[in-house]
């Protein structure tokens, strides 16, 4: 008997003028299967095999939420049973699955067209939510085949890599472009074919070597010096090439038989040179950053290579200068996300720009072992770390990318260990290149939080502070993309408009335009929901996909005398495409009591 409202119980839901190198120089993709329509049934040819012109010889059923073969085995066996048996086959249930779907046999003499006519008979029933094959899948080709691969540590070993061959099946960072503001780019056949047009920020010709100020071409002429040269004690140095072996690490050409492996090597890499002899002016890194994000320069060309990443391998002491901070802000503004380097001194980042600037991904550096490198900066404002190298361990437990053999000026191309947070950081800005491939909506913002939420505790030691600790690029991709492993802390969708719920009355819909998704819906699909009731026992609540299939979230229950519905349900929405409109369908089944959705949300 249902009580009073009076007598319900309440749910209470309650840069330094000039910038330094941050370096210490040291000497399976899934198969894709292409999808036809079976014209003599109607029914997809994806449906009816389980490999490219194979018959499927097992078949996968998700039965809606309520039905007796949803839950009961008995159920599901006599379905098959029948289904078989109206299509002349002989069709016999085998296991119940994690999900709660059916695995069901069809024999291993079936054509495509027995196949598919068992298929529609599945389709035909509405108590069905999905009938797909059991396809045989292969194990991916993760190791490259570039001659250097083995030994880039930092992507594959399990200690201290970060996992990025398993974040390849998922994406390669195709579509993003990278800006690498740093000393520009020299010719290298392992980099060239990701390279696309850049600029030479660098307006005083006394750091710029090249003979004139700003211009279209960021060649890197060397950024050489004689002892002195750059200051009282300062020793000589040869050219470090500095931004090609950067760019090497996030985009270098991948599977071409010779070299490294890039991190996101489907993404384009677009040079801006702003640090040359003795290092490199604010104003011009201030400018790049502008540009790199599509802003307005001015007697700059507009940029026809907008940058969804920046990286930024450089820095120099003291606080975060206010005209840096707003160029930094503006660029997130504009939808990319700013990686940098938390710097060299084995100091407090807190001490470091552009390390400690605001709304940026500051990266530390780790050793081979996991622990802090011993030259990284470190503290609060750390946001992630990432591999360094440490070459005084050992010059293979560097860092290895593209680079030149010329002391001064280009010679022949080559490779080379290095060491530093230089190094940490395209590791991250290769990460975020991955995940905007695979989710292009994400902002920068949600792109931090996803890789903190998605980082695994450092493997070795570190004082001081190194963020949410080893950025993981497998687990994080997968956690953007909806394919499952983690949190992005934060893709949501959601409807703020308010609905009534009409007493004992029709179903009301409120509908969620999901776009920029790839691929199917997460299983464990977060679907919040706020709804003001003074009796919730009356309602029922679904989640209805973009193709019809409803998920019931909740039934109604005459012994549930509560107030209100403000709650998250968990749904296996993995059968689903993501993107498309989503439903949340709501019903009052009984009269005397009213209510209304406040809004509802979905986190991918």
């Amino acid at each position: 008997m249902r009580t009073s409202p009076a007598l319900r119980r309440k749910l209470i839901s309650v840069a330094a003028v000039s910038a330094a190198l941050l370096t210490a120089a040291s000497t399976a993709s899934a198969v894709a299967v292409q999808e036809t329509a079976s014209a003599a049934s109607g029914v997809p040819a994806a449906q009816t095999e389980a490999a490219p012109g194979a018959p499927a010889e097992r078949l996968i059923v998700g039965y809606k939420s309520g039905v007796a073969e949803a839950t009961s085995n008995p159920a599901a066996e006599a379905d098959a049973a029948a289904k078989g048996k109206a299509a002349g086959e002989d069709v016999d249930f085998q296991r119940r699955l994690g999900t709660g779907a059916a695995l069901v046999d069809l024999g291993e003499d079936l054509t495509k067209a027995d196949v598919a006519d068992v298929v529609a008979r599945y389709q035909a029933d509405p108590q069905v939510a999905y009938v797909v094959p059991d396809r045989l899948n292969k194990p991916q080709a993760v190791d490259p085949d570039d001659t250097e691969y083995a030994k880039q540590w930092d992507l594959f070993e399990s200690t201290a890599g970060m996992n990025v061959p398993g974040a390849w099946g998922t994406s390669t960072g195709a579509g993003v472009t990278v800006a690498v503001i740093d000393t520009g780019y020299v010719a290298h056949s392992d980099l060239a074919a990701n390279i696309v047009g850049g600029y030479d920020f660098i307006s005083d010709t006394a750091v710029s070597v090249d003979g004139n100020g700003r211009d279209s071409n960021p060649a890197d002429p060397g950024d050489w010096y004689n002892a002195n040269e750059c200051g009282a004690g300062i020793p000589a140095s040869t050219s470090s090439w500095h931004g090609t072996h950067v760019a090497g690490t996030i985009a270098a050409a991948t599977n071409n038989g010779k070299g490294v492996a890039g991190i996101a090597y489907g993404a384009k890499i677009s040079p801006l040179r702003v640090l040359g002899k003795c290092g490199g002016y604010d104003s011009d890194i201030i400018d790049a950053i502008t540009w790199a994000s599509g802003g307005t320069v001015s007697g700059v060309p507009a940029n026809s290579n907008v940058a969804k990443v920046i990286n930024m391998s450089l820095g120099g002491d003291g606080a975060c200068s206010s005209a840096t901070q707003s160029a930094i802000t503006a660029a997130v503004n504009r939808g990319t996300t700013v990686v940098v380097a938390a710097g060299n001194e084995s100091d407090n980042v807190a001490n470091h720009n552009p390390g400690n600037c605001n709304n940026v991904i500051s990266v530390a550096a780790t050793n081979r072992s996991g622990a802090k490198a011993s030259y990284s900066n470190y503290g609060s404002l750390v946001d992630i770390s990432a591999p360094g190298g440490q070459t005084s361990t050992g010059t293979a437990n560097g860092i290895l990318s593209t680079l030149n053999s010329g002391t001064k000026t280009p010679s022949s191309e080559s490779y080379a260990y290095y060491q530093g947070t230089s190094m940490a950081t395209p590791h991250i800005a290769g990460l975020v290149a991955l995940m905007k491939s695979a989710n292009p909506a994400l902002t920068p913002a949600q792109i931090e939080t996803a890789i903190k939420n998605n980082a695994r505790a450092l493997p070795g030691a570190c004082s001081g502070g190194c963020g949410a600790g080893l950025a993981d690029a497998a687990k994080t991709v997968q956690a953007v993309s909806g394919s499952g492993g983690g949190s992005t802390g934060g893709t949501v969708f959601s409807n703020t408009t308010a609905l009534s719920i009409p007493d004992n009355g029709s179903a009301v819909e409120s509908s969620i335009a999901v776009t920029g998704r790839t691929g199917n819906a997460p299983s464990a699909l977060q679907v919040g929901v706020d709804i003001t009731h003074t009796y919730r026992g009356d309602l029922v609540i679904d989640l209805v996909a973009p193709d019809g299939t409803a998920y019931r979230l909740k039934a109604a229950s005459s012994s549930d005398s509560a107030d209100d519905v403000v709650t998250t349900y968990t749904v296996n929405a993995s059968g689903e495409t993501a993107n498309g409109t989503w439903k949340l369908r709501v019903q009052d089944t009984a009269a005397q009591d009213t209510g209304k959705l406040n809004n509802w949300k979905l986190t991918f």
